[in-house]
């Protein structure tokens, strides 16, 4: 039987995996400050080891945490004078503390209003991710860094940047109207989009797929969902995110070389995710507000629907892709469309596609990647091998560089 000691261990290293987001994000939204939110919210741990060790676990150990932290702010604004005038209203935390002091409540989740702060348009979107995984996700600025392949450093201070330039512009820490979501919401859903994007293939590094990068990209369009039920795109981006992720233990061998969708073992998805997805999707799709992101994930519900890749319905698929080319109207849309055209044989005519878009995507390694199999299949072996040249000079991974060398050596010298 576990003893008083570690019990209060147990108690506090849950509360710390499970809701640190949420502690943190109520605090920020009491102080207005990140930075002092966070070491204070680190003060505040370390006082429940050594409290929660003497006195015993209390009623309310998030609200124990959070009454903790505030006091520690109180603390070091008293000690600063210059604090008080740094955002946070001294008078307005005295009263908290007066009013929590024999009864440390339950705290609100407000981590919906800290991520349409993180993602406010005013940062950039690299800034955002970075504030975004710092702040709901937990990571440390290390972690942070090594996830995008950046300094220590260097990852520090653009943190540090962001935090600085949401107090110095006065963003609020608010989630703004239905009436002018806009461009808010949808940074944020392209937020979640992008970091489960460099996790599931990664540009680059030695490894293709970034397994913490994905997980924390589920984890935020989950609370998305949770926080926010009646946004159909919300249930998009899930359902995209788990039907996606599902085929990730297909898309190795043993060797960790890459496997393409087309050669998986299927049985090795993940039907579980898959379940969850599709019903996702399903429930989005009667909110009949379509988006980018429902539309994607239809597209993933093909795939991991289809019994084979060839049972795959591509002429569908390339109905998407048009539905698709309406929300966002790229090249990099109109690639993926010639590569699904080519599935229901109409491989000249995509050919010809991506000889108009080429102009635009000369630096974008998955269109030589895709133009150097099309033309492989089109039996014009020199062209191709050109083509898997520019793709492996372009590959940012060493996995990717591998496969499309043995692609290409199947050509000839």
């Amino acid at each position: 039987m576990a003893s008083a000691t570690e019990q209060a261990d147990a108690v506090l290293a849950r509360l710390i995996a499970d809701d640190h987001g949420r502690i943190l994000a109520a605090l920020i939204g009491q102080l207005r400050d990140f930075q002092l939110a966070e070491d204070c919210l680190q003060d505040a741990c370390a006082s429940a080891l050594e409290h929660w060790h003497r006195f015993g676990i209390p009623r309310t150990p998030r609200g124990w945490i959070l009454t903790t932290a505030r006091r520690k702010a109180i603390d070091r604004m008293r000690r600063n004078a210059t604090a008080l005038r740094t955002g946070a209203d001294y008078d307005y935390l005295l009263q908290l503390d007066q009013r929590d002091i024999d009864d440390p409540p339950d705290i609100p989740d407000e981590r919906l209003r800290l991520i349409f702060t993180c993602c406010h348009p005013a940062l950039d979107r690299k800034s955002s991710v970075a504030l975004t995984l710092r702040t709901l996700g937990g990571l440390s600025t290390l972690e942070i860094a090594r996830a995008f392949l950046d300094q220590d450093a260097t990852m520090g201070q653009r943190i540090s940047r962001a935090k600085a330039k949401i107090a110095a512009t006065g963003i609020p820490y608010a989630v703004p109207g239905p009436d002018i979501w806009g461009d808010r919401l949808d940074a944020v859903l392209a937020v979640v989009y992008l970091i489960f994007n460099e996790g599931y293939a990664a540009t680059t590094g030695q490894g293709q797929v970034r397994v913490d990068l994905c997980n924390e990209a589920i984890y935020l369009a989950r609370m998305l969902v949770d926080l926010l039920p009646d946004v159909p795109e919300g249930k998009g981006l899930l359902s995209l995110l788990l039907t996606t992720h599902a085929r990730r233990p297909a898309r190795s061998d043993a060797s960790g070389a890459l496997v393409t969708l087309e050669c998986q073992d299927r049985a090795l998805w993940d039907s579980r995710l898959i379940v969850e997805g599709l019903a996702l999707l399903d429930a989005a799709l009667l909110g009949l507000q379509p988006g980018a992101y429902q539309i994607k994930a239809a597209m993933s519900a093909l795939h991991v629907r289809a019994a084979t890749y060839a049972k795959t319905d591509w002429r569908q698929m390339v109905s998407l892709y048009d539905a698709l080319y309406a929300f966002e109207p790229s090249d990099i849309v109109r690639l993926n469309r010639a590569v699904a055209l080519a599935e229901t044989g109409a491989l000249v005519q995509s050919l010809t596609e991506l000889d108009t878009i080429k102009g635009g995507l000369q630096t974008y390694q998955p269109f030589h990647a895709a133009q150097a199999a099309l033309l492989a299949r089109s039996n014009r072996p020199a062209d191709a091998i050109a083509a898997y040249d520019r793709a492996i000079a372009l590959s940012g991974t060493q996995v990717e560089r591998q496969y499309l060398a043995q692609q290409r050596r199947k050509l000839g010298p």
